[in-house]
C-alpha cells in the first residue's frame, strides 16, 4: 500500500472544505478530476474514504483512521521539501518555536537574533503559552522545538539534555507598593493583598503553592487567574497586585522602574529551564541552528 502525497493532499483538502467542490476551487482543479484522485486513492486504501450525501462528504471509519496518518505524511513532506530548498539556498527555511513567557523574554530573542545573523534567508515562527499549550503543538508537528521548565519525559516528546539553564522565580510589586514601606517584610503579610498568577495547573502556579506551603501558609488572595503575561504584568504595575514571576518576565519593568522584587527571606525559587523535541523524526534543519545557538548561550552540564 503506497499513499501519493498529492492523493492525500486533496484527501485532507476535502475534508477540510466538506464538499468536493469547494475542494477543487481550494485545489484550483476541476471537479470531476478531484473526485477521480479520491477514488485513487480509495483504490490504493481498499476501501471506501467518504460517504457522499446531498450536503457534502463525511468520512468513514477508515478514512478518520488515514486522516491524521496523511496531515502528518504531508506535514514532513513539506518540512523536506523546505529544509532542502533552505540548504541550496533557493528559498526560505521557518523555524518553527514555541516558548514560556520568561524565555521568550530572554533567551529566546537573543538565540533567534545571532541565528537570524548566521542564516539571513531564515524566517522564524514563534508561539507563546504554558507548558500544555506547547506540548500539544510540538506534538502536532505545528512547531518543532519547545522552550520550557524542565519535566519529565513523555511517550512522544523529550527533554534536549545538553540545552539545560536556570532563573530565579519572585514576589513582584510595583515600586509604588505600600508593602514596601513595611520593616521586616514576610511572606505571611502578602496573604491579604490581591495577587495575579498564572493558572492552577500551571508550573508556575504549583510553584508558588510549594512556596507558601514551605511557609506554612495556604494560597494567598488570588483575585486573577490569566494565562495573559501581558495582563499579569500590567495588573502588578498598574493596579496595585501582588505576582509571582521569574526575573527575564519582568527585567524591561524593572529596568523602566515600574515593578521589582518585593524583598523577603526564603521567598524565591530557582528552577530548570529545557529545550524538548520530538521523539521520533528528524529536527528540521533550521531548529536545528537555533537550538546550536540555545545550547552556546545556556552552556550548563546536564544532571
Amino acid at each position: 500500500m503506497t499513499f501519493e502525497i498529492q492523493h492525500l493532499k486533496a484527501f485532507t483538502t476535502v475534508v477540510a472544505s466538506g464538499s468536493l467542490g469547494r475542494a477543487a476551487l481550494a485545489l484550483n482543479v476541476t471537479q470531476p478530476a478531484l473526485s477521480r484522485t479520491i477514488h485513487k486513492l480509495e483504490e490504493v486504501a481498499g476501501a471506501p474514504l467518504f460517504e457522499r450525501h446531498s450536503k457534502g462528504m463525511q468520512l468513514t471509519p477508515i478514512g478518520q483512521a488515514l486522516l491524521p496518518h496523511a496531515q502528518l505524511l504531508q506535514r514532513e513532506a513539506e518540512l523536506a521539501n523546505e529544509e532542502i530548498k533552505a540548504m541550496l539556498g533557493l528559498a526560505k527555511g521557518t523555524i518553527r518555536v514555541g516558548s514560556v513567557g520568561s524565555i521568550a523574554c530572554s533567551v529566546l530573542p537573543q538565540a533567534i537574533g545571532a541565528t537570524c545573523r548566521a542564516w539571513p534567508q531564515l524566517q522564524v515562527h514563534v508561539i507563546e503559552g504554558v507548558w500544555d499549550r506547547l506540548a500539544e503543538a510540538l506534538v502536532s508537528h505545528e512547531i518543532d522545538l519547545a522552550l520550557g521548565v524542565a519535566t519529565d519525559d513523555g511517550d512522544e516528546i523529550e527533554a534536549v539534555k545538553d540545552c539545560r539553564w536556570e532563573d530565579t522565580s519572585y514576589v513582584v510589586a510595583s515600586m509604588d507598593h505600600g508593602l514596601r514601606q513595611h520593616v521586616g517584610l514576610r511572606l505571611a503579610d502578602t496573604m491579604a493583598e490581591r495577587w495575579a498568577i498564572l493558572p492552577k495547573g500551571t508550573a508556575p502556579f504549583e510553584d508558588m503553592k510549594a512556596l507558601f506551603t514551605r511557609h506554612g501558609l495556604p494560597l494567598p488572595n488570588v483575585v486573577v487567574q490569566t494565562r495573559s503575561v501581558t495582563v499579569l504584568k500590567s495588573l502588578v504595575c498598574h493596579s496595585g497586585f501582588l505576582g509571582w514571576m521569574p526575573e527575564p518576565m519582568f527585567d524591561t519593568e524593572r529596568r523602566a522602574g515600574l515593578m521589582g522584587v518585593l524583598p523577603m527571606p526564603n521567598a524565591s525559587d530557582r528552577r530548570t529551564l529545557t529545550a524538548f523535541r520530538r521523539r521520533q523524526g528528524l529536527m528540521p534543519a533550521p531548529a536545528v541552528k537555533l537550538l546550536e545557538e540555545l545550547r552556546k548561550l545556556t552552556a550548563m552540564p546536564a544532571g
